[in-house]
């Protein structure tokens, strides 16, 4: 850990920068396993100390020490219910449509913020973001607290909280792929087809991506390039054969919409 505060402090002073200690924060990241050998006392970066945080805010993103994601979930369903009660307030003023579109603009898209770093998180988290949309769906059309949601889901032509990070992670691949994205991102990107084991075989001519394999569980699995190609890998050709970025959106809808309603007929549009 010291060596890496060390080089820390040494690419500062080579770009000339100066650490801010009262906007800096230092976050040990680790399994819950070994939380008790995170050092949890201020840290020395060059002249300067930094305190320790248990989790920290990066581009609207809350990361915890744990990668589990937690304290996002848990900032977002608070942060969103406190605007559903703001909005309810007004229900009585404003017409349908103008509700849906308040509801849209300030609650879906803070659940859609950045929503592809959820990718794997345990069920019981989703749930816990699914439950601020079927508290926004029930508010749009006046429902009680224990009406059944799906229909109103399926009326808004909502995604689910799962497939709507499905959908962020597959559009990412998608530019990825199309050279649409950063050389960071399409570089961990790798299909099964491009690899030499595999010219052969059948499988050379699928579209699958290569799932690399990971160690844990709960933090490997939610990688970028596992949690990508898995999603990819789901896919059906027609939608991954689209040939513009806003066509395969759409058939990604569709079938993504199918997925969490599969009792709406095939025909239902996106």
């Amino acid at each position: 850990m010291s060596t890496c505060v060390d080089e820390v402090a040494f690419w500062m002073r080579s770009n000339r920068l100066q650490l801010n200690t009262s906007k800096t924060e230092v976050l040990w990241c680790a399994t819950n396993r070994r939380q008790h050998q995170i050092p949890h006392e201020p840290t020395r970066v060059g002249n300067d100390t930094v305190q320790s945080a248990s989790s920290v805010r990066d581009l609207g993103i809350y990361l915890d020490s744990e990668a589990s994601m937690k304290t996002h979930v848990s900032k977002t369903v608070s942060c969103c219910f406190n605007v559903l009660r703001q909005i309810r307030s007004i229900r009585r003023s404003v017409t349908r449509p103008v509700l849906q579109s308040l509801v849209v603009s300030l609650v879906s898209s803070r659940l859609d913020y950045g929503n592809a770093t959820l990718a794997g998180l345990p069920g019981h988290e989703l749930n816990r973001l699914q439950s601020v949309l079927n508290a926004a769906a029930r508010l749009i059309f006046s429902g009680k607290k224990h009406d059944h949601v799906t229909p109103l889901l399926r009326d808004l032509h909502w995604l689910r909280v799962q497939q709507r990070i499905e959908y962020k992670i597959a559009v990412l691949v998608y530019q990825c792929l199309h050279g649409l994205a950063p050389a960071y991102m399409s570089s961990q990107l790798q299909s099964v087809k491009d690899l030499p084991s595999r010219q052969r075989l059948r499988s050379s001519s699928s579209h699958f991506l290569l799932v690399p394999t990971s160690r844990l569980s709960t933090v490997g699995d939610r990688a970028f390039p596992v949690a990508a190609a898995r999603v990819w890998n789901t896919l059906s050709q027609g939608v991954i054969s689209a040939s513009s970025l806003p066509a395969f959106k759409r058939r990604l809808k569709t079938e993504l919409f199918l997925r969490s309603f599969p009792e709406v007929a095939p025909t239902a549009s996106d």
